[in-house]
């Protein structure tokens, strides 16, 4: 099954990589010099088509007039993610426990690839997969960090608990202070929904919560900023500043 990504960046990425492109389409009497000359050098076939066309393939307007057609999104298993980290690294993983919006989905994405996490966990069910918008978002990271797509997120804990894993719950019902805890252990940091933050049976498997404080009227962060502040304190702590 076709997929689409769309935006000039995230194509232009796209290609500098040498990623598989099936089908650029360009908006016809635009002026994308670069992105032409990069598409012909990797032998990628150019369509030039109305606004309307662009439109209907990724059904938004902001595609910039430029649309790639590429393979279905890939996914990996659990296995797979654990077997590519690097020999002498401290793994790291992220789950998204019932995330929806795939703006945020991206951005985590993003953040994933620049502390250099080793894989990100979601579920197959009531949860945002890869699409469009995540890669948009992503500006890239979604061809770099390698996505599982589980059917039981509290087994897979289970399962990683087993491989040596600590479990770190991102929600402020008894928690502790981001600040005060030890991230230098084979880590999953799970992280909730928009809406409803981890849900009951996957919060049984964290070993502790942690919560970031909040002194002002916002009562919360957008998952993926609470996500990235984690994710940097983690890294802050394994890599620090000399």
């Amino acid at each position: 099954m076709a997929q689409y990504v769309y935006g000039k960046n995230v194509v232009m990425q796209m290609l500098k990589n040498q990623s598989e492109i099936q089908q650029l389409y360009l908006l016809e009497k635009s002026n994308q010099k670069e992105i032409e000359e990069l598409a012909r050098k990797n032998q990628v076939m150019i369509q030039y088509v109305n606004r309307n066309r662009l439109d209907t393939l990724v059904k938004t307007s902001k595609h910039q007039g430029i649309v790639a057609q590429i393979k279905e999104y890939r996914t990996y298993s659990l296995d797979e993610i654990l077997n590519a980290i690097p020999s002498g690294k401290q793994p790291l993983l992220v789950m998204l426990d019932g995330l929806e919006d795939p703006h945020n989905l991206g951005a985590i994405l993003r953040t994933c690839d620049c502390v250099g996490v080793d894989g990100v966990i979601i579920g197959k069910h009531r949860s945002v997969s890869l699409n469009a918008t995540v890669a948009k978002v992503s500006t890239g990271a979604i061809d770099t960090v390698k996505v599982a797509q589980v059917t039981n997120l509290t087994q897979t804990l289970k399962e990683l608990k087993e491989k040596g894993f600590w479990v770190c719950g991102a929600d402020g019902y008894e928690a502790q202070d981001y600040r005060a805890i030890d991230y230098n252990v084979p880590l999953v940091l799970v992280v909730g929904s928009e809406g409803f933050g981890i849900s009951r049976l996957v919060k049984k498997e964290c070993d502790y919560c942690v919560s970031i404080p909040m002194v002002g009227t916002v009562s919360s962060l957008n998952a993926s900023i609470a996500t990235a502040v984690l994710l940097y304190q983690v890294y802050s702590q394994r890599f620090p500043f000399k």
